[in-house]
């Protein structure tokens, strides 16, 4: 393969891009990695950012990072419940972040305009930042947009109107199975709502950063063409017809992966790995954010025992609402699955899909986590809980048919079902089979020719052109 295997410095172009990433776990990787892609194009890189959930920047001594307060964001941020309302989260956090982002823009702006030869080209923003259009906008300013969803889950968002137009929505409970037949495989129960409180919030929310994404320079996913090529097709032929989009995935495919984890990595999880066979392991976390209550942390706890699968647990504090890390676990369940389960607080996600003791992974089926299971040909057991996550589920058991999707109420004898049909019966075999066939898609579409790296030569075509 000829993709490159480290951000190398090359000869500078001249044009530096700022980069702006929402300041969650699943937002900064991508954005980071996007990053050291264009730096490695010869860009030189520039990371805004908030003080809250900052990167890292030893990790890129190669960028130039600029932080600003988020106006007490931070002050009255929870960790553990940020999936409770997402729409109210962003509309604050983009309320309290438009002057102290507006100051800091300006003054990089001024002080490279005084200090350095390179010129701006273009400002790349979270969707989520609907308030960095109109910002960089009264610079003049070019903006492109990162969406860190599939391209499948970024359509269902972009067709709410239509969805709401033809009855979809709201949700009525009656309906959750039937097919929402304008977007095959989905389900009503698939479509991507926000949790929220108030679901005006939500409404508000995503129609303006559905603005915000029509009047920009172009569109970047981290996905590629032969994963999503009918939904790519949709974006050309009914969505953003006139916005240049750049699908130049898998992001941490380019090279070795820098740390950018908001959390501390257990390498000790390797060292277990190392000592099992190979594909005996089913692999569990379910991302940075996601809580459950104490009778599901339990099923899941008993449906990995009872299975007989050696597993490795991610159980991150909070994970279980109300505890504080294992409290929940039942006398004696430590000392059953001795030697056969690992726990872990954090794990290095990419070392380990890749280890060959990985044969099935249980995610809650975030984007990242669903790119990077594809990427190392690990089928996957899915359990989504919110938002994109429902599309991903999907998509994975009944488009790519790489997984399972457990849909029901979580229980013991399901879970231990689902472990052994992907871990030892003929299914498993089969879906372990696409998946691999998938991961040489990857592989093909980072070679040169590819189709991630023709999209790459023409972002960089188009940022110059800015």
């Amino acid at each position: 393969m000829e993709t490159q295997q480290e951000p190398c410095k090359l000869p500078r172009n001249r044009r530096r891009v700022i980069l702006f990433p929402l300041p969650f776990q699943g937002h900064i990787n991508p954005m980071l990695q996007l990053g050291s892609i264009l730096y490695s194009e010869g860009f030189s890189i520039t990371i805004v950012h908030t003080t809250l959930n900052s990167p890292n920047s030893c990790n890129y001594p190669h960028f130039e990072f600029c932080s600003f307060s988020d106006d007490g964001f931070s002050e009255t941020y929870q960790p553990t419940k940020v999936a409770d309302d997402i729409p109210a989260l962003l509309l604050s956090l983009n309320a309290k972040c438009v002057v102290p982002f507006r100051d800091c823009l300006a003054n990089k702006l001024m002080s490279n305009s005084q200090e350095s030869k390179d010129s701006f080209a273009c400002l790349i923003t979270d969707a989520a930042w609907f308030i960095a259009h109109s910002v960089a906008n009264d610079f003049r300013l070019p903006t492109i947009v990162l969406l860190t969803d599939s391209i499948a889950a970024s359509l269902s968002y972009a067709a709410f109107p239509i969805l709401r137009e033809k009855g979809y929505l709201p949700i009525q409970d009656f309906q959750l199975e039937a097919p929402v037949i304008e977007f095959p495989p989905l389900r009503v129960k698939d479509i991507p709502l926000l949790k929220t409180q108030d679901s005006n919030n939500a409404d508000k929310f995503l129609s303006i950063r559905d603005n915000q994404i029509m009047a920009s320079s172009g569109i970047i996913w981290n996905s590629f063409e032969d994963l999503e090529q009918v939904e790519l097709t949709t974006v050309h032929q009914q969505y953003y017809l006139s916005i240049p989009v750049f699908p130049i995935g898998p992001f941490h495919k380019y090279f070795p992966a820098y740390s950018s984890s908001l959390l501390s990595q257990d390498q000790s999880s390797i060292s277990w790995l190392d000592r099992q066979a190979p594909r005996s392991v089913i692999y569990v976390s379910f991302g940075s954010i996601t809580a459950i209550n104490e009778i599901e942390f339990l099923e899941i706890a008993w449906g990995l025992a009872n299975s007989r699968v050696p597993f490795l647990w991610v159980v991150r504090p909070g994970l279980a609402r109300g505890a504080e890390w294992l409290e929940p676990l039942p006398k004696g369940f430590l000392e059953m699955v001795d030697g056969r389960g690992y726990i872990v607080k954090w794990a290095p996600q990419q070392q380990v899909l890749a280890h060959p003791a990985v044969g099935c992974f249980w995610t809650h089926s975030g984007w990242n986590s669903t790119m990077e299971s594809i990427c190392e040909g690990i089928p996957m057991i899915c359990q989504p809980y919110f938002a994109d996550q429902m599309v991903n589920s999907r998509y994975v058991s009944h488009v790519w048919r790489v997984g399972l999707h457990l849909e029901g109420k979580l229980e013991r004898e399901e879970i231990e079902r689902a472990i052994r049909r992907v871990m030892v019966e003929a299914d498993g075999q089969e879906m372990r089979e696409r998946a691999m066939y998938l991961k040489e898609k990857v592989d093909i579409c980072l070679q040169r020719g590819g189709s991630s790296y023709q999209s790459l030569g023409r972002l960089t075509d188009h940022i110059l052109s800015l």
